[in-house]
């Protein structure tokens, strides 16, 4: 499909410069791109690539576009917009609604007409299915759980019993949502098991990356707010709770009964222990371990950046003495 430089100007609010009659093809970056490809420059360090770029036409802010030659999509945020025109480009599947005759369903359950079911999917009881969602092949729904209308749920995704999703939700494959949240009470003799009777409920337009679990609640649900974003290999435990538009980057952890705010951001690897606060507008980087509750926006670290390992070895046996010589430094204060 080709889409002219006017067209795609008015799907992202912006102008063109140079002809707005040529067409395009696809998008890719400044180094990759031929004739037929409309690329960006969200990235300053990007900017060099702009004179030996093939691309028939660039996404430019106004500032950049005054040394550029080229034809161009002028708009006021570029990544943002490239990020609207991959919606364009994306390659869907074209099949329409309809049950493939290897689905297992529930007689009781309920299922839009216009629902993709894939191969082997199962469907347990009383599960309602909404308008133009698709399940891949293999997903298995639990009983009692119900899902809006536009979802988008990948193969081998697992939703155990009584998990709610809203609208336009989108689950990559190997995620497990609803599954038992780790509670065991301590016995003499070893643990003994704790029945997790809560649910999950998620929100409208939540993006959940591959191989993330989501854990039911023990007795409250485990709530993930709308426009929230979870990367690949996320675990959240049980009865946690997310705020609005918080973004979870891969490997990342919640333990259980936390409460994060809106407009949050937790880096690759971090992890935050159980039941805490987190403020609004909190910011964690990568690998960083939160250990008490956070009540002010900002950003947060912990850990020790990366240096030499024979360097790094000297220190950590620093680490240690530091109460020692803070002992020591108060003494000669004195």
């Amino acid at each position: 499909m080709e889409y002219s430089l006017k067209q795609l100007a008015s799907i992202v609010g912006g102008s063109v410069q140079g002809d707005d009659s040529y067409l395009i093809q696809g998008l890719a970056t400044l180094q990759s791109a031929g004739p037929c490809h409309l690329s960006f420059l969200a990235n300053a360090k990007y900017t060099s690539q702009l004179a030996s770029t093939s691309a028939g036409a660039v996404i430019l802010n106004p500032a950049s576009v005054e040394s550029f030659v080229g034809n161009a999509l002028v708009v006021d945020d570029a990544y943002v917009a490239f990020a609207k025109l991959t919606h364009i480009f994306e390659k869907k599947s074209s099949s329409s609604g309809g049950v493939h005759p290897s689905a297992v369903i529930a007689g009781s359950a309920k299922v839009s007409p216009s629902a993709l079911i894939g191969p082997n999917v199962v469907v347990g009881e009383n599960v309602v299915i909404g308008e133009n969602t698709v399940l891949g092949a293999n997903v298995v729904i639990g009983d009692e759980s119900v899902l809006g209308d536009s979802c988008e749920i990948k193969p081998n995704v697992v939703l155990y019993h009584g998990v709610r999703l809203g609208h336009r939700v989108r689950i990559h494959s190997g995620s497990v949502i609803g599954s038992d949240g780790f509670g065991f009470a301590p016995m003499p003799d070893g643990w003994f098991r704790i029945c997790q009777l809560g649910g999950v409920i998620i929100g409208n337009n939540v993006d959940i990356g591959a191989n993330t679990c989501i854990d039911r609640g023990a007795l409250d649900d485990t709530e993930i707010a709308d426009d929230v974003i979870i990367d690949n290999l996320v675990q959240i435990a049980h009865n946690v709770k997310i705020g609005r538009y918080t973004a979870i980057a891969g490997a990342a952890g919640v333990a259980g009964s936390t409460v994060v705010g809106e407009r949050c951001t937790l880096a690759g690897g971090a992890g935050i222990v159980g039941h805490l606060q987190i403020a609004d507008n909190v910011h964690i980087t990568a690998s960083t371990m939160v250990t008490k509750s956070i009540t002010e926006a900002g950003s947060y670290s912990s850990g020790t950046p990366m240096m030499p390992t024979s360097e790094w070895r000297k220190n950590a046996v620093r680490f240690s003495q530091l109460k020692d010589l803070a002992l020591v430094i108060k003494k000669l204060d004195k």
